[in-house]
């Protein structure tokens, strides 16, 4: 049986025949990722293959930033950290840091003075290691960030201050790599073969989450688990292409919004990186459904009312842990003053779950097309069979829409633009 259930309510007259055309090219994709040799599918058997040595590799370094340092500051940007950051905020405590960890810090995402400035106060008095992540070495937000704090870590750590920086970076060629080389940096290598929003489940996502003190070998296990159930070329089999299917489906309804919503504040980064990852992969050739999130019961006081009554051009995939680690019961009064008593017998968690049955009834009356995705416990296992889950289903939905899930030419075209901006800005002044 599966680790994860999909269940929808538009299983109408019209789903099979509309399922039809994508059902039909399933086994052909399938195929196609499963033999593609020398191309960016080296995630796919990534998990299974991850050698013990490595393993062992990034637990001991993590082992040794936990021991002499209070912080870790991550340098990365899109896929170089979201991951690491999605999987951390969803099984690290709200507020204060894992037991079993040290505070990780993220920068090089943004281009603002006062963060990175107030980031770099934040280090004073403070005992830290960097890991730069970058497969090419030369993205501007991270080579920035990266320049300010390799100076401030020579600052502080003198001679020593090599032993403090790591380097995840492609295993071949790239500004990053030459640096890491002629500075004696330690470096984990990025396969050429994997691309960075598929990059999560290795050294990229794995150090960092390590060190936040997560289970890594459970979040592998997941990740593996998923690798094996998902290799089924039976979309009724298969979660990640049924998902895929429904998915395309709609689309071709006309569908132009895909909305994940989940009950979880702490799921919010897992919406991030799930948004890059469809949006990157599918967002080409003037094709792809816009990803969009909301997090209930938040949403539902500001956002609630357009799903529920606005522009119907969007569906809704709902995310779903049916256990999660704490909850808390609602007291009784005697004075009873606000009226909820009747609520005493019940837990946050209970109260949170039928907010969101009662939520998923009424977008389900209001016309909305509803996707659910269950899994059992929000633990480590599950959030790396559902990472995995979602790069499989991203890349056969991005095949079936007609576009390569592996490539990013509207990202290049930016960078394009505005390094030759920077370029003629510098030279006027």
């Amino acid at each position: 049986m599966s680790h994860l259930q999909i269940t929808t309510n538009f299983d109408d007259s019209r789903l099979e025949a509309d399922a039809l055309k994508y059902r039909a090219s399933i086994p052909s994709i399938h195929r196609f990722l499963e033999e593609k040799v020398g191309e960016p599918t080296g995630w796919l058997d990534a998990p299974v293959e991850m050698t013990t040595d490595q393993i062992d590799r990034i637990l001991n370094i993590s082992n040794e930033i936990k021991r002499n340092a209070d912080v870790l500051v991550v340098i990365g940007v899109g896929g170089s950290y979201l991951g690491a950051k999605a999987i951390q905020e969803a099984l690290s405590p709200y507020f204060k840091k894992h037991e079993n960890g040290i505070e990780v810090l993220y920068v090089g995402y943004n281009l603002s003075g006062t963060y990175i400035k107030q980031l770099v106060e934040s280090l004073e008095n403070r005992e830290f290691y960097l890991n730069v992540i970058s497969k090419s070495g030369s993205t501007m937000e991270s080579s920035i960030a990266f320049r300010v704090l390799r100076q401030y870590t020579q600052e502080r750590y003198g001679l020593k201050a090599a032993q403090r920086i790591i380097a995840t970076t492609d295993s071949e060629k790239g500004v990053l790599r030459e640096i890491a080389h002629a500075q004696g940096y330690r470096q984990f290598d990025i396969p050429k073969n994997i691309g960075g929003r598929y990059s999560t489940l290795t050294s990229v996502g794995l150090l960092p989450v390590a060190v936040s003190g997560i289970d890594i070998l459970q979040l592998l296990e997941g990740a593996k688990r998923a690798a094996i159930e998902l290799k089924e070329m039976n979309a009724e089999k298969n979660t990640a292409y049924l998902y895929a299917i429904y998915r395309n489906v709609l689309h071709s309804r006309g569908y132009q919004v895909e909305l994940l919503a989940s009950f979880e504040p702490g799921l919010r980064f897992i919406h991030e990186w799930w948004k890059q990852l469809f949006g990157e992969s599918e967002g080409k050739d003037k094709k792809g459904l816009f990803p969009a999130t909301v997090n209930y019961s938040t949403d539902l006081h500001s956002l609630g009312q357009y799903v529920q009554d606005g522009n119907p051009i969007l569906f809704e995939t709902f995310l779903h842990f049916k256990d999660v680690a704490e909850d808390f019961s609602i007291p009784y009064s005697l004075l009873d003053d606000d009226r909820l008593n009747y609520l005493s017998k019940k837990s946050f968690n209970e109260i949170n779950q039928i907010y969101k049955k009662g939520t998923i009834l009424a977008h389900s009356e209001g016309g909305v097309p509803i996707i659910q995705i269950d899994l059992k416990r929000l633990d480590a296992f599950h959030i790396g069979y559902l990472m995995y889950f979602f790069m499989k289903a991203c890349a056969m939905s991005a095949y079936l829409l007609g576009v390569d899930p592996f490539d990013q030419p509207g990202v290049e075209a930016y960078k394009k633009k505005m390094t030759e901006l920077l370029v003629v800005e510098t030279t006027a002044n």
